[in-house]
């Protein structure tokens, strides 16, 4: 058998991987076995810590078992259980992820651990911050991305941050779940590339068995973002991020009007929270993103990592000038 063709950027070298690859912290979708089939794979898996629930990510760092994975926080909720940044150091995971809030009361404590910081961006004025803060790697996602997110498009984002960010390794997310979209983000100077919804409907993935099925149907046509979910699960996230999820009928009932629903009263919140439990799919949401398009089957972690790998690799063999170390950065390809 051929050997799996594999690109060497920055970001390979500085977290000792084979694929410059990182599976997105996907909260109560990223567990212990995805993160850790990704990390087999070669590219780093990112267990999705949420919204702060300590049995869960206890549950899953031993799912995870012995395999280096990152441990990823939604920065605002950590900072209402900051106990959970000790757990999870105390794994000795890769790195920390952080997004969505303000990481200066927890990144000067990972800078003193073993693991490295990741500081997701989705702003220039947040990028500058997360420098500033000594981020080992600057995550840049864009609007296309599904889950919470901001407003920049992820073509135009991700080399303006890596104008910034000098010597800081760039990875690219928002938009990109097959080789092609690797590709593209290695020619804007990016060092790898955050993937969530290409592992959302993967075997190891916690998705609901019909939000898979759901993401496999599925067209990038039929996302929206709104805060319609988000209120109806009873989260109170800061109002710069919403969220992209796929549409459905209660999003289609309750978007043009997200406020009616806070004010609907708790027997449609409980009703929301009973379609989550059964995997109702035309009420609870399926969070995935644009590249949706690109998600067609349910397969292995690995099987996804390994096609990025060699659709990227045969792109970027065919024009070989891409693969001139610059100023800025050195990317190789090799088997």
């Amino acid at each position: 058998m051929e050997p799996a063709r594999y690109l060497r950027t920055p970001l390979t070298e500085r977290l000792g991987l084979r694929h410059p690859i990182l599976s997105a912290p996907m909260a109560g979708v990223a567990g212990g076995a995805l993160a850790a089939a990704v990390s087999r794979a070669g590219g780093l898996g990112i267990i999705g810590g949420g919204y702060g629930d300590r049995t869960w990510l206890e549950r899953e760092l031993g799912a995870a078992g012995e395999v280096p994975i990152g441990i990823g926080f939604i920065t605002w909720a950590l900072a209402r259980r900051p106990e959970l940044l000790d757990l999870a150091l105390d794994h000795g995971p890769v790195a920390i992820f952080l997004s969505f809030g303000d990481c200066r009361p927890f990144a000067r404590k990972v800078r003193h651990s073993s693991s490295l910081l990741i500081l997701q961006v989705q702003t220039l004025e947040q990028a500058r911050a997360a420098i500033d803060e000594g981020a080992d790697i600057v995550v840049a996602q864009g609007t296309e991305a599904g889950g919470h997110g901001g407003r920049r498009a992820t073509l135009p984002l991700v080399p303006a941050v890596v104008d910034l960010a000098g010597a800081v390794p760039v990875v690219a997310a928002g938009g990109i779940a097959d080789g092609r979209g690797l590709a593209a983000a290695l020619v804007l100077g990016a060092a790898g590339v955050l993937c969530g919804t290409a592992f959302f409907a993967s075997r190891e993935a916690l998705s609901h068995p019909a939000a898979k099925q759901a993401a496999v149907r599925a067209t990038g046509d039929a996302t929206l973002r709104s805060r319609v979910f988000d209120i109806a699960r009873g989260l109170d996230w800061p109002a710069e991020w919403d969220l992209r999820t796929l549409r459905n009928r209660f999003a289609e009932r309750w978007a043009a009007a997200p406020d009616s629903l806070a004010a609907a009263g708790e027997e449609v919140l409980r009703a929301y929270a009973e379609a989550v439990a059964a995997g109702d799919v035309g009420t609870a949401t399926v969070i995935v993103g644009e590249a949706v398009d690109l998600v067609r089957r349910q397969e292995p972690a690995a099987a996804i990592v390994e096609r990025l790998v060699s659709e990227a690799a045969a792109r970027l063999g065919d024009a070989p000038s891409l693969l001139a170390p610059t100023s800025r950065r050195d990317l190789s390809v090799g088997v």
